[in-house]
């Protein structure tokens, strides 16, 4: 699948726009990683135990936003774009979108 932030894939032409694709995933933060990140911040710097996190929701959103686009008939998604919005103290969606197309060489 290729994905673009920008409306256009240099050196692809677009043929067909599908619509809408996206993909979407739900996190918490286990009391583990809570207590891991409070060690870490009392030190300062970068929390990896949150950096980690943000990651791996991130990374789950975009393989469901590809899986989702290809399930339409997409080879390609444009305009790719990530949100994410706490539902809770602890609990963030996240979500990763853009727009599906076909595209072909040239």
């Amino acid at each position: 699948m290729l994905v673009s932030t920008t409306n256009d894939i240099p050196g692809h032409r677009i043929i067909r726009h599908i619509g809408l694709a996206r993909g979407i995933t739900v996190r918490s933060r286990s009391v583990l990683g809570n207590f891991a990140g409070g060690i870490q911040s009392l030190f300062g710097g970068k929390l990896s135990v949150f950096v980690d996190l943000a990651d791996t929701a991130r990374q789950e959103a975009y393989d469901h936003l590809c899986a989702h686009a290809a399930e339409s008939g997409a080879n390609a998604i444009i305009g790719m774009r990530y949100d994410a919005n706490e539902i809770m103290e602890g609990i963030t969606e996240v979500l990763a979108y853009g727009t599906a197309v076909v595209v072909e060489p040239g």
